[in-house]
């Protein structure tokens, strides 16, 4: 009997060892698969830097009239606002389309490219008061509202629409751009580019929008000469940083859409753009010494791609004021669109 119960016990004892190292290699498995998840979702997200940008660049003006005390609070409620977009809603669209309709990323990608450009344009032209007031925002004016609550409220409601158009950009470019897997693992890493992306844009809203109180209460009761200094610094740097991200982000749209435009052409069998851009960065940059080279070639790359990007972006202005702005307001509402950002 003793023998026997220590057989069993034996037996039992290997049994669970041989568990444990099961459960073992199931965790270095999920571990990887976190990894690749993370990574794939890292080099998605990174595609979609252009709309990225432009996220971050016009967030903050929908706290602009508003106290010190409610922007937080409304930054927190957009945040919430673009979570669902792209998980509840653009997420499942995006994966069903992925494995029952692939032929339609193409040009879904082209779409948002477009739009891309034509922010991007629109963004050029009223800078250089030759038009450009049709944007797609929607905050409703100050003295169309009774109170600061309305008002916030149809801020709110109105930056998560456009942060809408802006999340669909992003998670159909992160989506053509993660490699082929299993449905779950490319649910897991459009999910996961959804939340880096949402935590990164208004993490970044929430310092730009407080930078300046920050530098003001530096100033102010700053323990020392050097805080205070810093302080004002501050306070006198944040419109600069203001227009350097509205400059930074047009150039990014108008040169990742125009480069998405052109990828899309080629996968339609249109690649003469892609060819002819490729073939003279390609002589730019070993025009240069050998250690600039690769920068040469995706300088000159974005350049061109801007470039084009601009220029189909001007030609989709009138399309956009003529026909998309007044589909916009018959869908959503009569309010006023806000004017280019």
């Amino acid at each position: 009997m003793e023998t026997g119960s220590r057989t069993r016990a034996g037996i039992s004892m290997s049994g669970l060892l041989a568990l444990l190292d099961d459960v073992a290699g199931i965790a270095k498995v999920a571990a990887a698969s976190v990894d690749d998840v993370i990574g794939q979702a890292a080099k998605a997200g990174s595609k979609a830097a252009g709309a990225v940008i432009d996220d971050a660049a016009v967030s903050p003006k929908y706290v602009q009239g508003f106290s010190a005390e409610r922007e937080l609070p409304i930054i927190w409620r957009i945040a919430k606002g673009s979570m669902i977009n792209k998980l509840v809603y653009l997420l499942p669209v995006g994966l069903a389309l992925n494995h029952f309709a692939p032929w339609a990323i193409v040009p879904l990608l082209m779409l948002g490219g477009g739009y891309l450009c034509f922010e991007g344009a629109e963004k050029v032209a009223h800078a250089l008061g030759i038009g450009g007031h049709g944007h797609l925002d929607y905050p409703q004016a100050a003295d169309e509202v009774e109170d600061m609550a309305h008002l916030e409220e149809e801020k709110a409601k109105g930056a998560i629409k456009t942060d809408f158009i802006l999340s669909a950009e992003i998670m159909t470019i992160s989506l053509a751009a993660i490699p082929e897997s299993n449905f779950w693992m490319e649910a897991a890493t459009l999910a996961t580019v959804a939340v880096m992306i949402t935590v990164a844009v208004y993490g970044a809203v929430a310092i730009i929008v407080k930078a300046d109180d920050v530098g003001l209460a530096m100033a102010a009761r700053g323990r020392n000469a050097v805080l205070q200094v810093l302080g004002r610094g501050i306070v006198r740097a944040m419109p600069h940083v203001m227009k350097a991200l509205t400059v930074i982000g047009t150039a990014a749209m108008l040169w990742v859409g125009g480069n998405i435009v052109v990828h899309g052409l080629e996968a339609l069998g249109a690649g003469w753009p892609y060819h002819a851009i490729h073939d003279l960065a390609h002589a730019v940059g070993h025009s240069l010494p050998d250690r600039f080279v690769g920068f040469g070639e995706w300088a000159t790359t974005a350049l061109l791609d801007g470039i084009l990007g601009l220029m189909l972006g001007l030609a989709l202005i009138p399309v956009g004021e003529r026909l998309v702005t007044p589909l916009w307001r018959a869908v959503f509402g009569k309010g006023k669109a806000g004017t280019s950002h």
